[in-house]
């Protein structure tokens, strides 16, 4: 028989690990007990040319069945058979274990396996086979006994309709999902909008996973520079990490029409993307791609995936995609500068602990010295010398890396003008570092112009304008920011922010109240929360929001300042000392706050001038902060003012 094609073609492929076999064994009879003809590697005899016997039997089945375990989705061989019934719509995936199906296949309705006994009436096993039958048109299926069925229950996660036809993947209809089966809503997003969700690491490497959701991210930054496209930012797609809900669910959530999905399997010299472009409202695939590639070709892969998506989406991407062009917007062509690079930004995304974020800062300085020119990891530096100077530095030493963040800032700039995130970290680290309102305006209005679909850019600019009191501007830039990042807490937190500093202390609260349903740990915001309530005169409300905050240096601050103003000196003063141990010359500028409350004006003067000499950024509140309004008509305090760039 070696090299003949069997005589009879298949009705049903089944495909599975090794690993696998005595689990894929009951459900191969269950399928054979149905009447189908079913193909399994158990059939191939010795002799038998592997690929060819497979691959006749894979082109000729009728439905492809596929085994999804924590064995299964790491098997390139599983994974291909599965990208075959899927592209031919005739795909069923069934989950052994519990797990996941691996990125490109999370759109289909997977049959959970994982508590089934095999056997006839348990529901998944009639969910399995009613699929399988709708890919056959329709073709009887021994009904079980009546003793043995299983009672459909609206709340798991199988739909099995009346007609007796869960169909996974249609050839007769549609895409049924995780969920209830519920009508998709009646808000139609945007057509020419996309949120890319992290790509999955298939590397089996833990340490991979940076490199693949950072190609996701320079993807989602490719696509959020053209302006006809609306790209959600990274911030909330990242929140659909898991996949746990169906495809229209996050397309919805997310405010876009399409969704962008992935896999990426790093080996050696070599990378395999896998790509998809996902209608939110039907569920179906607009477009589906794989590429295997040197990885010094990655940059054209990043190119060709987003054009094929800005096409789909009938949106044109101006000029050619080739690496001097993405040189042009901050990028690099070296891959080990693009590889330290993405790994700099993972660390400092993670924000973990000093040893983490001061690793961030040692990557980019790794990109920046394998390729000089690479504008972005300039940009990224800046903001990361602030992070790790504000947080873990002493005087000395924040002076230092302030400087440095500043240089760093203006370098990005040069070699990349129309990089948004350039403008936007010289304008960061001028106005949190070097303290230097009035030169940072520029860097910042710049910022804006170039990075309309970049949510953090956007961000960025709007708590700049409200703390120079540039409210209209920065409603305006926030509403924009959260539009593209519909579930970033942070966002919310930062309108409820300018708000306040607007002194519009009851339209503040509700934005804020919405971060922390997105982030209920989220820190400062109960405290700014807190200090309307202070300022509406709720003492008790206020004491609350402080005692609440899981950030020390803000809810002590407005602890002390409450209980003061409730007559409690003892409290407000224990409560200072605790500050002051805690924090010591890290609170100055909070310190100053509570004094200038207390009535102490002299003193909060000179903590105020302590905080200009540790470079605390805290001072770029001062214009607008109604905990300073004790102090504003000293000469001292308008002559910091105008040190500082506010007048």
């Amino acid at each position: 028989m070696s090299g003949e094609q069997p005589a009879t073609d298949t009705s049903v492929f089944v495909s599975y690990s090794r690993a696998d076999r005595k689990r894929a064994l009951p459900i191969i009879k269950l399928l054979e007990d149905a009447g189908h003809a079913v193909w399994w590697d158990g059939k191939l005899e010795g002799g038998e040319r592997f690929a060819k016997t497979t691959a006749h039997a894979l082109d000729t089945a009728r439905a492809v069945v596929v085994l999804w375990s924590e064995t299964s989705i790491q098997s390139d061989w599983v994974h291909d058979e599965a990208t075959s019934g899927r592209d031919r719509r005739i795909l069923v995936p069934l989950s052994l274990d519990g797990s996941l199906p691996p990125l490109g296949f999370r759109q289909f309705q997977v049959i959970d396996l994982s508590q089934s006994r095999m056997k006839r009436g348990d529901a998944g096993v009639e969910a399995m086979l009613r699929a399988v039958a709708a890919l056959h048109e329709g073709a009887p299926v021994a009904a079980p006994k009546a003793s043995m069925a299983a009672p459909a229950s609206p709340d798991r996660r199988l739909l099995l309709g009346g007609a007796g036809a869960l169909v996974a993947a249609a050839g007769a209809g549609a895409l049924w999902w995780r969920g209830r089966g519920e009508a998709p809503p009646a808000a139609v997003p945007p057509a020419a909008s996309v949120a890319v969700l992290p790509f999955a690491n298939l590397a089996g490497a833990g340490d991979q996973a940076y490199f693949a959701e950072g190609l996701a991210a320079e993807i989602r930054a490719e696509l959020a520079r053209n302006p006809r496209l609306q790209v959600a930012a990274q911030a909330s797609s990242n929140r659909y990490r898991t996949r746990a809900d169906d495809a229209r669910t996050m397309a919805q959530a997310l405010g876009v029409g399409f969704l962008l999905d992935g896999s990426v399997r790093r080996a050696g010299n070599m990378v395999r993307v896998a790509a998809e472009l996902i209608d939110g409202r039907s569920g179906f695939n607009k477009w589906t791609e794989q590429f295997e590639r040197p990885l010094a070709d990655v940059f054209a892969v990043q190119d060709e995936i987003a054009a094929a998506v800005a096409t789909a989406l009938n949106a044109r991407i101006a000029g050619p995609a080739t690496p001097s062009s993405a040189r042009a917007v901050g990028g690099t062509s070296n891959v080990a500068a693009y590889d330290a690079f993405l790994r700099g930004r993972d660390l400092l995304l993670l924000g973990t602990d000093e040893a983490g974020d001061r690793g961030a800062l040692a990557s980019f300085d790794k990109a920046i010295a394998l390729d000089a020119g690479y504008g972005a990891a300039h940009a990224a530096r800046a903001r990361a010398l602030v992070v790790v100077g504000s947080l873990y530095a002493g005087r000395d030493e924040r002076v230092r890396l302030y400087g440095a963040s500043v240089d760093a800032a203006r370098r990005a700039v040069t070699l990349a003008p129309d990089l948004a995130d350039a403008h936007s970290a010289l304008g960061f680290v001028l106005f949190n570092s070097a303290l230097d309102a009035r030169g940072a305006r520029g860097p910042f209005d710049r910022s804006a112009q170039l990075g309309q679909g970049d949510a953090d850019v956007l961000s960025r600019f709007a708590l700049f304008c409200a703390r120079t009191g540039r409210f209209d501007e920065a409603r305006a830039a926030i509403a924009r920011a959260t539009t593209l990042d519909p579930l970033n807490a942070r966002s919310f937190r930062q309108a409820g922010e300018i708000e306040y500093a607007a002194r519009n202390y009851a339209a503040a609260i509700p934005p804020i109240e919405k971060a922390l349903t997105l982030n209920p740990r989220m820190g400062v915001a109960r405290s700014t929360i807190g200090y309307c309530r202070l300022l509406q005169k709720d003492l008790a409300g206020a004491e609350a929001a402080f005692r609440a905050d899981p950030s020390a240096l803000f809810g002590l601050t407005g602890l002390a300042i409450t209980l003061h103003r409730k007559g409690d000196r003892a409290g407000a003063e224990a409560t200072y000392a605790r500050l002051v141990a805690e924090h010591g010359e890290q609170a100055a500028y909070q310190r100053a706050q509570v004094l200038a409350q207390w009535g102490r004006p002299e003193e909060a003067m000179a903590m105020l001038q302590q905080a200009r000499a540790e470079r605390d950024a805290g001072l770029i509140y001062t214009r607008n902060d109604p905990m300073m309004d004790p102090l504003r008509t000293l000469p001292a305090f308008r002559e910091l003012q105008n040190v500082l760039g506010f007048s």
